[in-house]
């Protein structure tokens, strides 16, 4: 009951959260703008920036294009990190733009971060960005090495996005090489990982690549049912982007199948997408598929037109493919009104756009349209070269199936120019596909008859069920009995259910109880540990010692440091994290308190990694100070010359990573000291509790490790701490 509680809570929350979803993009827009705004530091705006540009990249393409440059600009005083975060960032945008020759030349651009950043996330993106540029390159080999070193380092770091697109692009490679099987594994694999990534816009993209998989190899049923999955799910993410092209891709495929008004209304939901997100591009794109609805309707000076107007909109973004396509339509509407000069005109601009876009695909069916028109026009010499082309090119890159319509065609050509030997070569060629096309249309009317038949089976269960209730309703008098009994069994059922539900939920209640007192536990064993009562004395007796010696300067001095030392002990020992600048700041007032204490006869040095700062790293708070208690008091390091204790923070494979190395006299000699071994076994056992308890909490594999400094003396030591890395935004949350 407590389970149903909470789903109907949050079937609630969802109809609210899609109700007002309208409003909520504002709201996101104010709060991302606020929060770039008010910020003071640089490098912290920068960031800023970058999420205020991801949000307009779902919601304004417009806005996301005009901030580009102003993202670009503020890097160029930033990290590498940061300059490469703007450069994929303004490549994203250029996607969207459709403008291809723009887009692969800045991802060449890319190639030298890879030997300036040791970030492996940042260098799985650039293997992936590499491997789109080869494969629209048909240099697949290289393709195939970079989505290989991508997919190594992903699985490496465990990021199930990383591996979800890096399989999303395999299964493009695949599909590219006509490698339908492997594409289709790839594809599933991809779709596998971003559902438990939990990125729906993600998700979205893989399942949408099982939709370009089965329309590109002739499954446009598939290719449908998929396609309407991933719209769902990018219309779930706020992808607005996505949810247009998604909508056009589904308007086009009803297309194939002469569905022409249900592609219609596609297309133009597509339009009103991209107006709402002030895509200009995807409305010249919406428009030309538009235009392509009104030439099948035989409407062809208003396709013309809409044609026209689509042009004079992708122009302004030089999208290649987008221009092609409507050259290609304008084309086949002068064609069809027997215009072949006019047609040939706009085919060739077409192919000169296609070629641009080194888009294959498309340069052989606009091959195979010259070829029918200089058919028409009786140039069937011009025809068959052509046609031929067009061939060539779909059997070396295209989908296989499309080259049927060519043998048609060529049957045609050598039926006019009365080589019948070649005609009935090439009409038995394409009668091979014929065929093939009846069984997946017999196929196709066995599956309409199967669910026929499940129809028929479910009308006939809801006739029986109502046989069953109007006999029980004749039945009445002789049933009333037995509908008591199992009314009083089903109630003990629920009230039975209802116990099991209380027991389970104060069971987990007490666990959390157990789990809180267990923190807590350690939280007063750890303020015990460093509130160490002879550190307070011996820092009294200081301060006594300065007092009798009349030292104002040095005992004020002391005192001051001490105090606030004391304070900051008090204010973080409670909390499960704390700035690691605030813990730096304690340890620094530590080891100088300790320092005076014994007149500066050692040395100590704290060092951190500026991208922990940069990113707000929080770590548990005086997690260190137990093991510099310990080099100092019983690693004995005022008595040792030249003595040292240097702590570093630092970032390892999504780890935070903190070393303490001293130089005293080590865990053998601190042996001799009964009460120093006992101490030192105490702060360790407090210390890999708490490590195994943020373990058990956040699902990480923290760890510490302990040797000697000087492994052939004997001496020193050297301690490695291995905590969960966690910032300030998530413990928040």
């Amino acid at each position: 009951m407590f389970r149903l509680l909470l789903a109907l809570l949050g079937f609630l929350f969802c109809f609210v959260a899609s109700f007002n979803k309208g409003f909520a993009a504002n709201g996101d827009e104010v709060s991302y703008k606020r929060a770039y705004l008010t910020e003071k530091d640089n490098t912290k705006r920068f960031w800023r920036q970058i999420e205020l540009g991801k949000f307009y990249q779902f919601n304004d393409v417009y806005k996301a294009d005009s901030i580009r440059y102003v993202i670009i600009d503020a890097s160029r005083m930033e990290s590498d990190s940061a300059k490469l975060q703007a450069l994929i960032f303004d490549l994203r945008i250029e996607a969207l733009w459709g403008n291809k020759t723009a887009y692969y030349a800045k991802i060449l651009q890319l190639q030298p971060y890879l030997s300036r950043t040791d970030s492996k996330l940042n260098q799985v993106y650039i293997f992936q960005l590499l491997a789109e540029y080869h494969i629209a390159f048909r240099e697949y080999k290289q393709a195939e090495i970079y989505l290989m070193e991508a997919l190594r380092f992903s699985k490496r770091l465990r990021n199930y996005a990383l591996i979800a697109e890096t399989d999303r692009l395999l299964a493009k490679l695949n599909m590219e090489q006509n490698k339908r099987d492997a594409s289709l594994k790839f594809a599933e694999t991809s779709t596998q990982y971003a559902r438990r990534s939990s990125d729906k816009s993600l998700m979205a993209k893989c399942v949408n690549m099982q939709s370009v998989i089965y329309n590109f190899f002739g499954q446009v049923e598939l290719s449908v049912s998929r396609n309407f999955i991933a719209l769902q799910l990018a219309k779930e993410a706020g992808d607005f982007p996505q949810v247009a092209q998604y909508q056009r891709e589904i308007g086009e495929s009803q297309f194939q199948i002469f569905n022409y008004d249900n592609a219609n209304n596609f297309f133009m939901q597509s339009r009103e997408t991209a107006l709402r997100i002030r895509d200009k591009r995807q409305v010249g794109l919406a428009d030309t598929d538009i235009g392509l609805v009104k030439l099948a309707k035989k409407e062809y000076e208003q396709a013309i037109s809409d044609l026209k107007g689509a042009i004079h909109t992708l122009q302004a973004f030089n999208d290649q493919d987008g221009l092609g396509l409507a050259h290609k339509y304008l084309g086949n509407a002068l064609n069809e009104q027997k215009k072949y000069n006019d047609a040939l005109r706009y085919y060739n601009m077409a192919l000169v756009y296609f070629e641009s876009a080194a888009n294959r695909s498309q340069i052989a069916a606009v091959y195979h349209l010259v070829g029918t028109v200089f058919a028409e026009q009786g140039k069937y010499k011009n025809a068959l070269n052509y046609l031929n082309r067009s061939i060539e090119i779909r059997s070396q890159y295209g989908n296989i199936s499309s080259i049927y319509a060519s043998y048609k065609e060529m049957a045609d050509v050598y039926k006019k120019t009365g080589n019948m030997d070649l005609a009935y070569k090439y009409l038995n060629m394409y009668s091979d596909y014929a065929d093939s096309a009846r069984i997946v249309e017999v196929g196709a009317k066995i599956a309409e008859l199967s669910e026929l038949y499940r129809s028929e089976q479910r009308e006939r269960l809801i006739a029986i069920q109502a046989d069953s209730i109007e006999l029980q309703r004749k039945q009445k008098e002789n049933t009333e009995l037995r509908n008591i009994f199992q009314t009083y069994i089903i109630i003990g059922f629920i009230v039975v259910l209802a116990l099991g539900a209380l027991i389970i939920y104060n069971r987990w209640k007490q666990r959390n109880i157990k789990q809180l007192q267990r923190e807590s536990e350690m939280n007063q064993t750890l303020l015990r540990s460093q509130m160490n009562p002879h550190f307070v004395f011996n820092a009294m007796s200081v301060i006594q010692s300065y007092i009798y010696e009349n030292d104002t300067k040095n005992s004020t001095k002391f005192l001051v440091n001490f105090s606030k030392l004391m304070r900051l002990i008090l204010e973080n020992s409670s909390k499960e994290f704390i700035p690691l600048g605030t813990e730096i700041d304690i340890l620094n007032k530590y080891l100088e308190t300790q320092k005076l204490r014994f007149g500066d006869r050692f040395e100590y040095e704290i060092s951190v990694n500026e991208q922990l700062l940069r990113e707000e790293v929080v770590i548990p708070p005086m997690i260190t100070q137990p093991f510099i208690e310990n080099a100092i008091e019983h690693g004995q390091l005022h008595t040792i010359e030249g003595g040292f204790i240097h702590v570093r923070f630092t970032k390892d494979e999504e780890m935070l990573h903190v070393m303490i190395e001293d130089n005293g006299v080590g865990r053998k000699g601190a042996k001799n000291n009964r009460k120093s071994a006992e101490h030192k076994s105490m702060a360790m056992k407090i210390t890999q509790d708490r490590i195994d308890n943020l373990s058990y909490k956040y699902k990480i594999l923290g760890r510490m490790e302990i040797e000697d400094f000087d492994r052939e003396k004997g001496t020193g030591t050297l301690v490695n701490i291995y905590l969960p890395y966690r910032t300030e935004g998530l413990v928040s949350l």
